[in-house]
């Protein structure tokens, strides 16, 4: 079966489950909520300083966002391991490369597109809060964060999709990544020096920091993450082909 009728019936699969479209709403949802939060704290605070910086104000809500856009990654995959509907969708396609490469197509690029615009409504929503504080963040530096953002979801939800794939678990997949993102990370980022500029979350977020002081710049940055997602969809796609339905 060609690729392009495989990747539509994958496309019908993420966009007929109600769970799903509700995990990618929550994306835009949860970050938008947390980066005027944020926002509201750091014009309240008298003391926000030389050290200031409003980009990252502004898209502080992609630490949480990014969770809602791992468990959509998670899900999308997990539902295959659920009732034996891997062995129907490889009796389908029989090709598994091939198969896999359109669920990562159907899950990027959703993921991607949403991405995007919770980049632009964080944006917003961080200037009108900051308001005054905002003033010396560039046009080219929110375009740089928000397109910036839409990249490190969608790369976040592939690493997922391929951790998941190589687990066969949705849960074990978010048992690892949300202590990893929302507390081991920050530990080891703490006393492994420039080690942790390297971990997925670390080296991605530098794209929302209007100056780095670490190994990577924000393109470099978002690049490391992809790796990282490119070698779990690797290892995803081996476990895809080697192992039984």
């Amino acid at each position: 079966m060609p690729f392009t009728p495989v990747l539509h019936s994958e496309w019908l699969k993420i966009r007929t489950l109600r769970s799903l479209v509700v995990g990618l709403a929550a994306v835009v949802l949860v970050t938008a909520a947390f980066s005027a939060i944020a926002g509201l704290d750091a014009s309240s605070d008298e003391s926000s300083g030389e050290d200031f910086d409003p980009l990252f104000s502004a898209f502080f809500g992609v630490s949480f966002g990014q969770i809602a856009a791992i468990a959509f990654g998670a899900q999308a995959v997990s539902s295959e391991f659920q009732g034996g509907a891997l062995r129907v969708s490889l009796a389908a396609v029989p090709h598994r490369g091939r198969w896999f490469a359109a669920k990562a197509t159907a899950i990027g690029v959703p993921a991607l597109a949403v991405g995007l615009v919770t980049g632009f409504v964080s944006l917003a929503v961080g200037k009108a809060v900051l308001g005054d504080q905002a003033s010396g963040l560039s046009a080219a530096e929110g375009l740089r964060g928000a397109v910036g953002c839409g990249v490190y979801l969608a790369l976040m939800a592939l690493l997922a999709a391929g951790l998941t794939a190589l687990l066969r678990s949705g849960v074990a997949t978010l048992s690892i990544l949300i202590p990893f993102l929302l507390i081991v990370s920050f530990v080891v980022g703490g006393v492994s020096g420039g080690v942790a500029d390297f971990l997925p979350d670390k080296a991605g977020q530098v794209v929302f920091h209007e100056t780095s002081d670490g190994a990577l710049g924000p393109w470099s940055g978002l690049a490391v993450t992809a790796l990282w997602a490119a070698a779990a969809l690797a290892a995803g796609a081996w476990s895809v082909r080697r192992r039984d339905a």
